[in-house]
């Protein structure tokens, strides 16, 4: 697949993903916009998303056909190690739009800003580390 298809793909999934994410921190903070019920949301929906991109990213970005289930067992432990930088950038970015401004729709403009740059160097950890034979 040619470069431009796959940045094409890779920022849909990160859409997808992204929209998975936020559904399930909406979902959750309708019950309650508590402190507890906000780092619910924040796990929760971080979790659904980076199962949904990974298995679209082994698919479809890095083509990795291999499924052995010790094999992807151990992609997707390093595919989520190396998640723990762009997840601190999105957490942080959108706590602190939370924090600053209570309002849903200033957290989500804080989780898209966050998740954008997260994306980014996601993608670039996980070509050189997670599926560099792929």
């Amino acid at each position: 697949m040619k470069k431009g298809g796959k940045l094409f793909l890779y920022i849909l999934f990160a859409i997808i993903s992204s929209l998975f994410n936020l559904l399930i921190q909406r979902i959750i903070l309708s019950f309650s916009k508590s402190d507890l019920f906000f780092v619910s949301a924040i796990i929760l929906g971080t979790f659904a998303g980076l199962i949904i991109k990974f298995f679209l990213d082994k698919s479809y970005i890095f083509v990795d056909k291999k499924n052995e289930i010790l094999y992807v067992g151990k992609k997707f432990r390093l595919y989520s190690l190396m998640g723990i930088f762009s997840t601190i950038i999105f957490w942080g970015t959108e706590s602190i739009f939370w924090i600053i401004w209570r309002q849903e729709n200033m957290r989500e403009i804080g989780a898209i800003f966050g998740l954008t740059l997260g994306y980014i160097i996601k993608y670039r950890l996980d070509k050189k580390y997670v599926f560099k034979e792929s």
